[in-house]
């Protein structure tokens, strides 16, 4: 499996495993464009017969974590802790979780991110978005 930088091509494939992934939350084709290949992004796709994981940054002042996203069948191998990586800075990071995803949080608490505030019912689902933080590495 390979890590590589996200180009325009990957689109229809991210845009396939959002839809998996994320259900009614997923991006559209159209975001999913920008945000690989948009201006102040890092975007990184895993390839393994397919794209099979990515993660996206926008960077400012931070880095705001977008999207990090693996397929099913990856999960648990260290893919997500490697994707996060080849998006990081070594500066300060911010995301946003569903409350209800504990599987996330558990990985980005172990990553070092510590919840900083929530967004109430930020979701389609009604779920809050816990605001999660890491600070300069």
């Amino acid at each position: 499996m390979i890590l590589r930088p996200a180009t325009a091509d990957d689109v229809p494939a991210v845009t396939d495993l959002e839809a998996e992934l994320f259900g009614p939350d997923a991006w559209p084709a159209g975001s999913v464009a920008e945000e690989l290949t948009g201006e102040r992004r890092t975007a990184v796709v895993a390839v393994d017969a397919g794209v099979v994981g990515y993660a996206v940054t926008l960077s400012s002042d931070v880095v705001d974590l977008q999207r990090i996203g693996v397929a099913a069948t990856y999960r648990r191998t260290g893919l997500a802790h490697r994707l996060l990586a080849a998006v990081s800075t070594g500066g300060r990071m911010l995301l946003e979780v569903s409350e209800r995803n504990t599987g996330a949080r558990a990985f980005y608490e172990a990553e070092g991110f510590t919840e900083i505030g929530r967004r109430r019912r930020y979701y389609r689902d009604g779920a809050d978005a816990v605001v999660m933080e890491r600070a300069t590495q």
